[in-house]
């Protein structure tokens, strides 16, 4: 149920216990991958919480700016930056085209109807699930471009990144990491880091462009349940770093695409605003 202003639920549990562990269930499971866990977030937020398609993607945005802010100096104390600066021209050719497509992507989605809105994040969300299996059941191989081409496949390959990032308010770690690999032969653990410094500018381009728009009041009216929600998220993350491996891939992989599965086709039967 939403209120006639359409940016804050009514009608849903909204206690700090209720906020605070549907955040941090998000971050385990984004954590027990390495990940942060937005994809999963997305959902939570239109279903449990009964946000609009658009006031969900602009809050889940926010969320994951904060995560990948806390995320970053834990990564730079496991890959230093010097490490990183062996490679800063693989993060400069991905922010060609991520920022242009943060920008792009944000301004589709504040334009689209919101019926389309929900299907364009069904089928991103059955994308990521294709991703998800792909990253970790699939030794990845770098492919051998000549330079130019690479640099080309960078921005390319950043551009439609930095579309989906900021359709689904994601950091887009998920389809980051696996593009790092493929295209500029780095190590998992150092594209990992790489992917963090994309997201960030990344993400605050589709923030600024989302800023823009009347449905971004929802972030200054829901301060509260953005902060708890990110600090569950926050604490649900690094535990699930912890468990990292408790649960063979087998078994956590499958159950997590599914789990991503069921949302998309909940996410498709929405035709309408939630009233």
């Amino acid at each position: 149920m939403i209120s006639v202003q359409g940016l804050i639920p009514a009608g849903r549990a909204r206690s700090t216990p209720v906020l605070f562990v549907a955040g941090g269930s998000v971050g385990l499971l984004g954590g027990m991958i390495g990940l942060g866990g937005a994809e999963f977030r997305l959902p939570l937020l239109i279903g449990l919480f009964g946000f609009a398609a658009l006031p969900a993607v602009i809050l889940n945005k926010a969320m994951s700016l904060v995560v990948v802010l806390f995320a970053l100096p834990a990564r730079l104390a496991a890959v230093s930056v010097a490490e990183l600066g062996e490679h800063w021209l693989v993060a400069v050719n991905l922010l060609a085209g991520s920022l242009l497509g943060a920008w792009a992507g944000a301004s589709w989605a504040v334009r689209m109807r919101t019926a389309t809105l929900y299907q364009v994040l069904a089928v991103l969300m059955v994308g990521m699930a294709g991703a998800l299996v792909f990253t970790h059941t699939t030794a990845l191989g770098a492919l051998d471009l000549p330079a130019f081409a690479q640099a080309v496949a960078g921005v390319v390959a950043g551009f439609g990144i930095g579309v989906v990032a900021a359709i689904m308010g994601v950091a887009g770690g998920e389809l980051l990491i696996p593009t790092i690999v493929l295209l500029y032969a780095v190590d998992i653990k150092t594209a990992g880091s790489l992917s963090l410094l994309v997201s960030l500018p990344t993400m605050l381009v589709a923030f600024v462009r989302y800023s823009r728009d009347g449905s971004f009041a929802v972030l200054r009216a829901n301060l509260r349940f953005t902060a708890i929600l990110a600090a569950g998220s926050i604490a649900g993350a690094l535990l699930g770093g912890l468990l990292l491996g408790v649960i063979p891939d087998l078994v956590l992989i499958p159950a997590l695409a599914l789990i991503l599965l069921i949302s998309a086709v909940k996410m498709a039967r929405h035709t309408t605003t939630p009233a």
